[in-house]
């Protein structure tokens, strides 16, 4: 669990996160040592209580016989559209189009005081938040194992993996020697800082894309709709007057923006969005009976993908390893029977296929190999999460 946390620091959806988080501790590096380590416990604070968190709702949820694993939340569009609000604003935040002070201290307090402590605190949230689409080598073993065990041993494990994620942020923060490493501030700070808005901007996109997988056409009109009025707000409040009664005007207009984004949430709970089609390939939809039928019906090799519209290490496998020619090319001349199982809404069916395998969450390849002169397959082959084309080819190696 540990490494499987410490490996997800390298994932697309965690590292503009730790970029900010680094960008801050270069500016701690030349102050007080203490107040580094204070930020770096805070943040690893942060990420192991909401690694808890979510531990404690799945093992409600799962304990009531809901069928949900990793990443369920991403399940439900309204999640997802809140998140997609979160890194647009955070974004902004990058990109100076508002800072949190000023006229933004009143609403801000309980997240500015004790010196950023609290910010850091709430980052370390926010990494968790952005964590979920990933998943990383050595998780899918950990997270199958904790969702097994008694509760105190989940909670454990699902602490081990907050701790992974937290423990580099945190070693840099508590050795000084380490922090010699770091580039000295200076004014390319600010140019990075803003460069990191556009990972924030892309990440925002990919949720809105997501949302309409989920949601349709119009779930997506509501996210954009949603980001207008969001930075309508964030601007009203960078212009608010000091004082008298048009400062409480345009705090009210805010306010009323505000609500007019969360108004534009899509309708549809978890697991009630349109069913996403996968055929692509030659592939066919994953079903408890097509699979069955496949293995039965034939003597040809199967290849069983799992995969979801908000899982980014998912894509990433699919593009660099099963959807390029090679691949394609391999599939066809072995006669590979290709299923797609769609985890992007809530699916028992799926669920339940995952967790014959001890996983919890998506990436799941899983190979049946062709049968043998008795009629028989050998046992199906369980890949790993992070594919190359080479480990696909190897199946059909002699």
């Amino acid at each position: 669990a540990v490494l499987g946390g410490l490996i997800l620091n390298l994932m697309p959806c965690v590292f503009p996160v730790l970029s900010i988080k680094a960008l801050s501790l270069v500016k701690l590096s030349e102050k007080e040592r203490g107040l580094a380590a204070l930020h770096g416990v805070s943040y690893t604070a942060g990420v192991m209580l909401s690694f808890l968190l979510v531990a404690i709702i799945l093992m409600i949820f799962k304990s009531a016989g809901a069928e949900i694993g990793w990443g369920f939340q991403l399940q439900n569009p309204i999640v997802v559209t809140l998140l997609a609000y979160l890194l647009f604003a955070i974004g902004l935040n990058l990109s100076g189009f508002f800072e949190i002070d000023g006229g933004l201290a009143n609403i801000g307090t309980a997240l500015t005081q004790g010196h950023g402590l609290i910010q850091s605190f709430f980052t370390g949230v926010l990494a968790t938040l952005v964590a979920t689409p990933c998943t990383a080598p050595f998780m899918a073993a950990a997270l199958g194992y904790a969702l097994t065990q008694p509760a105190a041993v989940g909670l454990l494990v699902f602490a081990a993996l907050g701790f992974g994620l937290a423990f580099p942020y945190l070693l840099l923060s508590v050795a000084p020697p380490l922090q010699k490493f770091l580039p000295r501030p200076g004014a390319w700070m600010d140019m990075f800082k803003q460069f990191l808005a556009f990972p924030m901007y892309a990440s925002a996109a990919w949720l809105t894309w997501v949302v309409s997988q989920q949601a349709g056409p119009m779930g997506v009109f509501g996210v954009l709709m949603g980001g207008v009025f969001i930075a309508f707000a964030l601007w009203l409040l960078r212009h608010t007057p000091r004082s008298g009664v048009k400062r409480w005007l345009v705090q009210g207009l805010a306010l009323l923006a505000a609500l007019g984004a969360l108004g534009m949430l899509p309708a549809g709970s978890m697991g009630k969005g349109p069913k996403i089609s996968m055929e692509t390939m030659g592939s066919q939809s994953y079903s408890a009976a097509a699979l069955e039928g496949a293995l039965e019906s034939s003597n040809d090799p199967v290849f069983v993908e799992m995969t979801a519209a908000w899982c980014i290490t998912c894509k990433i496998n699919h593009a660099v390893a099963i959807g390029v020619p090679a691949t394609q090319q391999l599939f066809a001349q072995h006669k590979v029977r290709y299923i797609v199982g769609d985890w992007t809404n809530q699916d028992a069916m799926i669920t339940e296929y995952l967790a014959r395998y001890g996983r919890s969450g998506v990436p799941l390849y899983v190979y049946y190999g062709p049968k043998d002169s008795s009629g028989k397959r050998p046992e199906p082959v369980v890949l790993p999460q992070v594919l190359t084309p080479g480990i696909i080819a190897d199946l059909f190696k002699p």
